[in-house]
């Protein structure tokens, strides 16, 4: 269930946030979501935020935490398993 987590998530950045040169796939599961590749900053993380929050029922409070849990996708899926619903 943790990698379709993951896949379920890396599908959601690539929508949210309209990332058109990126599938996926090519998102590495350990990789900074905030300076690697997909050089996201904090409009992005505020969708993502959003969009979460939506989807799974996670609320990300303090700029602390979403610092945290956007992290890279392994993280946000742990967190998502632990604060929200990962169905």
């Amino acid at each position: 269930m943790a990698d379709e987590l993951k896949i379920r998530l890396k599908k959601l950045i690539v929508e949210t946030l309209n990332l058109q040169d990126v599938k996926p796939e090519e998102i590495p599961d350990e990789e900074p979501l905030f300076g690697g590749s997909l050089d996201l900053d904090s409009i992005d993380g505020l969708e993502l935020a959003l969009k979460l929050e939506k989807e799974f029922g996670v609320k990300i409070g303090s700029s602390e935490e979403s610092r945290k849990a956007l992290e890279s996708v392994e993280v946000l899926a742990e967190y998502i398993k632990k604060h929200g619903r990962a169905t």
